[in-house]
């Protein structure tokens, strides 16, 4: 069964993986459209102000607001030259508020409700009220905020999936969305609303928005579906769906991309019958979603039926791109699965039903639900995950040919729970360090701080701060932060928080630059939702 989102507080066994990025200038934007920031999921953030010393007196700003209304388990974006030219954080909730908030002061600059969230049914739903989980993506180019949503227009008896566009400028709906998702199919199988949950990351990949689906705690017989919408042309919608049941997307990273083509790995499928039906597996799509079947474009460990019989898929950690450039194969994906082990694939050539590159065990049996993140330092390549629920570790992927996985560093973190890591790095290879929340999980509230690691060697570089430092309602392995401007911004229930280093030049607002103006239209009055009463997490 997969894991039943509390996604509130994840142990600190996070992994990091190695990003190769090139240092932006000074004066270019800053700009965090996606989960983890990059189309690879890597999770690395360059920021010059971030070395270790100016990290360790890191500190919550107390004048920035962030005050939204619902629960989050989203990443937040951030838009150097958002609404106006301002520097601009979005934030989405379960009650299916979205909200522009200023990135200087948190206040709000637009919000709307995409519809009346969905009220817990059944004994599987895992989130109450559910409406938007995963985390959108912004199209610059359109400048369009994208996003998925969970309603329902009759208290609960209809239940409704949306993808949805927003212009980042007014918050109104774009033309020609949303997108219903119940009128796809493929292969004969339908869309089945109520049966299907969204909440693995959205991605773009060649100008086409692609949404994951999985399930409510597998407690039907769903299928793991991919959602492609054209974003200049929604009734182009196209859809691929797993031909055997269940096979969820649901890893916290979702979609990954080279730029043209979008990557996702499978959860566990049944009724099999010893036939392979999509589960299980690291599969890259043709433009559409068009899967081609050549084993080039997937790969799946061959116990993958010993997997499904016992519920240890794969899907439980997105896929995530790595570049190491003295190993041969170079270019590679690392599949974490629930099995506790670590896989190098061959990016180039997935490779099909196959033994991987390479593989380690890195975690206990069933820990690795989360979104690693990626660095490199001077001397290696690192992955980092979440070891088990109070453990921090990496592993190194080793410039060989073929590469292998090396043991990294370890931090035992005691009792406290973590989010999905996020790094940074003042150029792209030096003053690395690993970012995690300090999360709540199955009722061990955490300690609700933001932590920093020295990605050489596991040192505390950030011990969580003083009493002024406190997040209230982060969710397990889905918390993460980003990074932009000299600054860590956290979404938690009801509220965005802000960190800075003192002395540090605060988020500047950059010169306007001409965007076209939108065609004045009334805007929908937000409709105030009460903060839902706390409840027990469900497993």
């Amino acid at each position: 069964m997969k894991f039943r989102i509390s996604i509130r507080s994840f142990l600190i066994a996070c992994s990091c993986v190695a990003v190769l990025t090139t240092v932006p200038p000074a004066n270019a934007q800053v700009n965090v459209t996606q989960f983890h920031n990059h189309d690879s999921r890597d999770g690395l953030y360059i920021d010059s102000g971030f070395t270790r010393g100016a990290a360790a007196n890191l500190t919550r700003d107390p004048n920035f607001d962030g005050t939204i209304v619902g629960n989050v388990y989203a990443q937040p974006l951030y838009l150097d030259n958002g609404p106006g030219g301002r520097a601009t954080i979005i934030a989405v909730t379960e009650s299916n508020n979205v909200y522009a908030l200023d990135a200087l002061d948190g206040s709000i600059i637009w919000e709307r409700n995409v519809g009346d969230p969905l009220p817990a049914f059944g004994p599987c739903v895992i989130l109450d009220p559910l409406g938007i989980t995963g985390t959108p993506v912004v199209d610059l180019a359109s400048r369009s905020l994208l996003l998925a949503a969970m309603t329902t227009p009759d208290g609960g008896q209809t239940k409704k999936h949306f993808i949805i566009s927003l212009n980042v400028d007014t918050g109104d709906i774009n033309p020609g969305w949303p997108v219903d998702v119940e009128t796809v199919s493929y292969h004969g199988i339908n869309f089945t609303p109520v049966i299907q949950l969204q909440r693995a990351a959205l991605g773009i990949a060649d100008n086409i928005l692609y949404v994951g689906y999985a399930s409510f705690s597998d407690c039907s017989l769903y299928h793991g579906w991919l959602i492609g919408v054209p974003i200049d042309n929604p009734a182009g919608v196209m859809a691929w769906a797993t031909d055997a049941a269940k096979g969820g997307i649901w890893g916290v990273g979702g979609v990954a991309s080279d730029g043209k083509k979008p990557f996702v790995t499978t959860g566990n499928t049944t009724n099999t019958n010893g036939v392979w039906g999509g589960g299980e597996a690291v599969i890259r799509f043709q433009q559409g979603p068009i899967f081609s079947g050549s084993p080039v474009d997937y790969w799946v460990p061959t116990n993958w039926f010993d997997l499904d019989t016992t519920d240890l898929d794969l899907g439980g950690s997105g896929p995530l791109l790595v570049d190491v450039p003295d190993a041969t194969p170079s270019h590679l994906i690392v599949a974490l699965g629930k099995d506790g082990k670590a896989y190098l694939v061959d990016r180039d050539n997935l490779g099909g039903i196959s033994a991987p590159i390479a593989s380690a065990q890195v975690a206990g049996i069933q820990f690795l639900r989360q979104a690693a993140a990626a660095y490199r330092t001077n001397l290696d390549t690192y992955v980092a995950f979440r070891a088990d629920r109070s453990t921090l570790s990496t592993f190194r992927i080793t410039g060989t040919s073929p590469p292998t996985i090396a043991n990294g560093w370890t931090v035992n973190r005691g009792s406290d729970d973590c989010g999905s890591p996020f790094v940074t790095s003042t150029d792209g290879t030096n003053n690395m360090i690993v970012w995690v929340v300090g999360t709540e999980d199955r009722g061990n509230p955490g300690d609700q701080r933001l932590h920093g690691y020295d990605g050489d060697t596991g040192a505390v570089v950030y011990g969580g701060g003083g009493p002024n430092e406190l997040m209230a309602g982060t969710h397990n392995y889905s918390t993460t932060g980003i990074v932009a401007r000299g600054r860590v911004y956290v979404a938690g229930d009801n509220k965005v928080y802000a960190f800075a280093a003192p002395l540090l030049t605060p988020t500047p607002t950059p010169t306007p630059t001409p965007t076209p103006t939108p065609t004045p239209r009334p805007s929908q009055t937000p409709r105030p939702r009460p903060t839902p009463p706390p409840r027990p997490t469900p497993r």
